[in-house]
């Protein structure tokens, strides 16, 4: 697959929040799949105090190409001053799997 498979992992605060991205994501060809964990417990420091809050962690699929644009889409519906947007590398894989994440981001689609 060119460019190679990507995770990108973010946090929303609410459910309702975390369902219109993943929505989002998919419907507009940014991601294939997009997992969400209810009930994380987040412990983290912002401006200078520890906070602890429960929110909803995506783990979302896509490609290296749709990359931006998925980041740019977590800017423009996080609820978030600062949202998380971390990627990972995906280094392996069963091929017709991949080869379905990338025809799921694809401009025409599988």
């Amino acid at each position: 697959m060119a460019g190679g498979a990507m995770l990108v992992l973010t946090t929303c605060a609410s459910t309702e929040e975390a369902g219109r991205l993943a929505a989002t994501l998919v419907g507009d060809r940014l991601a294939a799949c997009v997992n969400s964990f209810s009930s994380v417990l987040s412990t983290y420091r912002w401006q200078g105090a520890v906070h602890t809050d429960q929110e909803v962690l995506l783990l979302i699929k896509t490609t290296e190409e749709r990359l931006a644009a998925v980041e740019a889409a977590i800017r423009a519906q996080s609820g978030y001053e600062l949202p998380e947007c971390i990627t990972v590398r995906v280094e392996g894989g069963t091929p017709a799997y991949l080869k379905w994440l990338a025809d799921a981001v694809a401009e025409q689609g599988v």
